[in-house]
């Protein structure tokens, strides 16, 4: 913990505070400190238990993915309320944990936005890498419903399945990019030079156009 207050830096807090993120330690630091501990499960549970946003996330580069179980996974992600340790929460370890699916199922219809957003990150990558099974009509229609007046972390993580179906399932494409188009969602969010819009219709053309194949 004294390690990780030396890392603090206050410009690094001022633009995490802007993302909603309370901690000021570079992640390429953090990510070094990681490196240097390697995989420690129970430092990682004491680092998570402190609550703070820079040991959690620290912890959750060390701990080992499979060996939490499912309540306990629930547990985390509802007390996982910062942004970066959510998304690392779900990208790092529940991901890689056998009980993935089961608690995709349940997050997805949580009444919490904030966790069923977790479910919706989970369903964008089996969108992406296993979409065997998943009803992706039935996914473009609740989209249609219910994104443009979603909180914005869910409409984040609806907007983000959207476009990965438009973008892996040529099939579905046409009405994903109708359904961007018409809800107009995240349309006019900043973007930096040579960065892709969150805007699904834009984003959808780009990544098409970035994996068709070479003119001859």
């Amino acid at each position: 913990m004294a390690e990780l207050a030396g890392l603090e830096d206050p410009k690094a807090r001022a633009v995490n505070e802007k993302h909603g993120d309370d901690h000021g330690v570079n992640l390429g630091k953090l990510r070094a400190v990681a490196k240097r501990l390697k995989t420690q499960p129970e430092l990682a549970r004491e680092l998570w238990d402190t609550q703070d946003t820079a040991a959690r996330l620290l912890a959750l580069l060390i701990c080992r993915p499979k060996a939490f179980g499912r309540d306990e996974l629930d547990a985390m992600l509802r007390g996982a309320r910062t942004p970066k340790v959510h998304d690392w929460f779900v990208n790092y370890v529940v991901k890689k944990n056998p009980h993935a699916q089961e608690l995709r199922v349940a997050w997805f219809a949580d009444p919490d936005p904030v966790v069923a957003s977790a479910g919706w990150a989970l369903t964008t990558e089996r969108v992406a890498k296993r979409p065997e099974g998943l009803d992706l009509p039935g996914l473009l229609d609740f989209i249609e419903a219910e994104m443009k007046d979603a909180p914005d972390r869910l409409q984040w993580a609806m907007n983000h399945c959207l476009a990965q179906i438009g973008i892996e399932h040529p099939e579905h494409r046409a009405r994903a990019i109708a359904i961007g188009e018409r809800l107009e969602v995240l349309k006019d969010y900043p973007t930096s030079p040579g960065c892709t819009s969150p805007f699904a219709p834009a984003w959808i053309a780009e990544m098409v156009r970035r994996s068709a194949p070479p003119a001859a």
